[in-house]
């Protein structure tokens, strides 16, 4: 990622823990593709609208626009993240050429008087900047549109260290019952894993590092933590601002939501290792933005009956549709044959003669859980949510298969 201040980092990160506690569960969002259409608004708003979008950005909005140019540059450098954040105007309505100006490439577009066309080439335009994984864009043009804000946003990684797939079957919880698409892993990197405490409870934060700067948490808190709760502590975790105790540092026993540090049979010595049993999932959200009008600044823009944006245009604008798209899917990719190699590893053998023990930390999301897919070098969350219904484990059927004669 190109060069982001601290500062914004800071602020942006600051919205996705605010957002995070206005959400439902099973949800998936992302700040930075919301954070740099406000800077633009900020840019052109007076009065009030103007200073309720500077509070929500957190800075004064005659330094908006410059930090969400700075942002939207860094966001383009990072490897498997595909955004797209889009302002469009009606052809009639004539902008000032200083605001427009100061747009990027590619964030600024116009509609015309048939919807229809306008509307297809939108959702083409959000199918192409996300990868097809966000098929269209979630507002609906209108005729009385001039002015339209949108963000979708679509995140892709591959892990280092790709996991096995075996059935996950919780034994508690509201996960009780099912047999889950599971994944597992083993590493000799127990400090991965570690955990944080809360005024609200502890937190478990485990990180999953991707190949391509882009890394997840999985965050577990107390089971009567709300998940706002849970993922502003793992904002704090990203940050530093809270401190983590590692799992390499851990006394033994159960030692937080999840986690447990415990001596193991071992055919030899071994070092300090992690085994990390999660769940595959994927997540879909589509957020009205308006219906958290205060959260993100646009209260006042929406009001009817007054001119929010003169640095915009001299027509009387009011914010009539914000809306965001977002996906998160998390799996073993790509390593399912290799998970089917290694189950057959035990096959034939003789069983194993076990001679000492090691001590091995071990992590378990068996109940609902939050996420936080990170820039590793800017600390910048890019996208989070909250996973409250897994994938299911597959019922493999063989057509025509006889059962064996008892």
């Amino acid at each position: 990622m190109s060069k982001v201040t601290a500062e914004t980092v800071r602020r942006v990160n600051g919205l996705t823990a605010r957002w995070a506690q206005a959400l439902p569960e099973g949800t998936v969002f992302s700040a930075p593709g919301v954070w740099p259409l406000l800077a633009f608004l900020a840019d052109g708003a007076a009065g009030p609208a103007r200073a309720e979008l500077s509070g929500a950005l957190g800075l004064p909005a005659d330094q908006a626009a410059a930090a969400a140019r700075e942002l939207l540059g860094a966001l383009a450098e990072v490897p498997g993240l595909d955004a797209a954040l889009g302002l469009w105007a009606h052809h009639a309505l004539a902008l000032r050429e200083e605001w427009r100006a100061g747009l990027p490439a590619g964030t600024y577009g116009v509609f015309g008087d048939d919807l229809v066309t306008a509307q297809e080439r939108l959702d083409a335009w959000a199918a192409e900047r996300t990868g097809g994984l966000v098929e269209r864009m979630p507002v609906t043009l209108t005729r009385d549109a001039r002015m339209v804000l949108a963000g979708a946003l679509a995140l892709r990684t591959t892990w280092r260290q790709p996991f096995a797939e075996l059935p996950l079957r919780p034994g508690s919880g509201p996960w009780q019952g099912r047999t889950l698409r599971g994944l597992h892993r083993r590493s000799v990197r127990p400090d991965r894993v570690g955990v944080t405490g809360t005024p609200d409870g502890f937190v478990t934060a485990l990180t999953v590092p991707g190949d391509n700067g882009i890394d997840v948490h999985l965050v577990l808190g107390e089971e009567r933590m709300a998940p706002g709760q849970v993922l502003a502590a793992g904002v704090g975790a990203v940050e530093r601002t809270l401190p983590l105790t590692a799992g390499g540092s851990l006394p033994l026993g159960h030692v937080g939501p999840g986690l447990y540090v415990e001596r193991q049979p071992a055919v030899e010595p071994t070092p300090l290792t992690l085994d990390v049993r999660t769940v595959v999932y994927e997540v879909r959200a589509d957020h009205d933005l308006l219906g958290l009008a205060g959260l993100f600044g646009l209260t006042a823009a929406t009001d009817p009956r007054h001119a929010h944006f003169p640095g915009v245009s001299d027509f009387p604008l009011t914010v009539g549709q914000a809306r965001q798209s977002a996906v998160a899917q998390f799996g073993a990719l790509g390593f399912r044959a290799a998970a089917a190699t290694a189950a057959a590893e035990v096959y034939g053998s003789a069983p194993p003669q076990y001679r000492c023990e090691s001590t091995v930390v071990r992590v378990v999301y068996d109940r609902p859980f939050g996420f936080l897919a990170v820039d590793r070098e800017s600390r910048l969350v890019l996208a989070a949510g909250w996973v409250t219904d897994p994938a299911p484990e597959p019922v493999m059927s063989f057509p025509g298969a006889v059962p064996p004669a008892l």
